[in-house]
């Protein structure tokens, strides 16, 4: 375990004491930091990953924090791997600017913009595009696109610097970046720097209610600080000074939430966000025995698919892995599966292929491989996209390869 980790004493948003732990993972290693060959023998940091409920707030984290510097200055997932992320980015660009009438005038800013992809479809419309990430090694996908890029975290101090150099912004989108936030205070103080009075605060992250209701723990890795539900969410902004105006459940990775913000004041609360809170209280969100339930299927997960691989293994069937994405190697530490279980996976993403899993130490292989080797069984790690995934390996199936997968239980299409 690496020593620069630590327990949170509190709630990150209401500082209670009361958060009750509900689900252990286990020691993991960071689920994006990647391996090379020469590496995986070596010293590999691991830290705790554990899941609890504020019973003063609701609002539901890790108990463990581990600084961002060590998560996101060398990050390797980037957005544009996926065909299916991409379209509904540059939709949800096409969205806002109809939304909001955003001109060449506007500055929109993407906090997290990770390779550029939703900025670039805000570019398409003429809009000033800044994207705001921390991550060095991702820079150069926005090299020479006229998209500029603050290499930074976004905080009240770096907010302050982005207003001094670009101005104020009609619009900030967070997309998956949102439930990293660790200063929760701190975060919000910077979007009242950089927005302009009138402009939005636009969210989208998974989403609490989809995590419960489809036994989704392979979405709690080190980087996702909270899972979000729109009551603890509330909360949160009208304690700093803004508002909840508009709220919906999207499909993207099989359910997120999209949340659009405000000052008080300045924008008019949609009947969609009394609908979502009263669905939240109906689905038992402000209970700590739905999460405990959550960790009890949890844990039958990862002892029916063990048994599966297992069993498979023994009869002699062989079994690959497609995609490497995070919540991959949170599914992977949790059951403990390795080389021997699964002895490669095959992932579309360039900066991925030729590394080895954090923690498991399996081997990226670009998708070729699967035409090539025709494993008996593909485990879709991946399943938030399922549906392109098998449009893309049709041929694979039709060769009588079959896909498995993981959640809500184990099962075979």
């Amino acid at each position: 375990m690496n020593a620069q980790h630590h327990r949170p004493l509190a709630c990150i948003l209401c500082r209670s004491a009361e958060v009750e732990e509900f689900l252990d993972l286990g020691e993991t290693a960071l689920a994006n930091q990647f391996l090379r060959a020469d590496e995986i023998n070596g010293h590999e940091a691991k830290y705790p990953l554990r899941i609890g409920f504020c019973n003063a707030c609701g609002h539901v984290q890790l108990t463990d924090s581990v600084p961002p510097g060590e998560m996101f200055d060398n990050y390797l997932y980037i957005s544009s791997a996926s065909d299916t992320l991409k379209h509904h980015l540059w939709e949800l660009s096409d969205l806002l600017v109809r939304r909001y009438g955003l001109g060449t005038q506007d500055l929109v800013i993407d906090i997290g913009c990770n390779d550029g992809t939703l900025l670039k479809g805000f570019q398409r419309h003429g809009v000033r595009a800044l994207g705001v990430d921390p991550a060095q090694n991702l820079a150069v996908f926005t090299d020479g696109t006229g998209i500029e890029r603050c290499t930074r975290l976004f905080t009240s101090a770096s907010a302050k610097d982005i207003v001094a150099r670009w101005g104020h912004a009609s619009l900030i989108t967070a997309t998956n970046t949102f439930p990293h936030i660790q200063n929760l205070a701190d975060f919000i103080d910077g979007l009242k720097t950089a927005l302009k009075p009138g402009g939005v605060f636009v969210i989208e992250a998974h989403y609490l209610l989809d995590i419960i209701e489809q036994v989704a723990f392979d979405t709690i890795y080190h980087e996702h600080v909270s899972y979000w539900a729109l009551g603890p969410m509330k909360r949160l902004f009208e304690e700093h000074g803004m508002t909840i105006v508009d709220a919906e459940r999207v499909p993207l990775h099989h359910g997120q939430l999209r949340v659009h913000i405000q000052r008080q004041g300045e924008g008019t609360v949609q009947p969609s966000v009394e609908r979502i809170l009263l669905a939240e209280k109906a689905a038992g969100l402000e209970k700590l025995s739905t999460y405990t339930q959550f960790a009890e299927r949890a844990k039958k997960i990862k002892h029916d698919l063990h048994a599966t691989l297992r069993s498979l293994a023994d009869r002699g069937e062989r079994v690959a892995g497609y995609g490497a994405p995070a919540k991959g190697n949170t599914l992977l530490g949790f059951l403990g599966i390795g080389p021997e279980l699964l002895p490669y996976i095959v992932d579309k993403s360039p900066l991925k292929q030729g590394l080895y899993t954090p923690g498991t130490h399996i081997p990226v292989v670009r998708p070729e491989r699967l035409l090539a080797d025709q494993p008996d069984y593909v485990l879709l790690l991946a399943w938030n996209f399922v549906d392109e995934i098998v449009a893309q390996q049709a041929e694979y199936q039709k060769r009588g390869g079959k896909f498995m997968v993981p959640v809500p239980e184990v099962r075979v299409l």
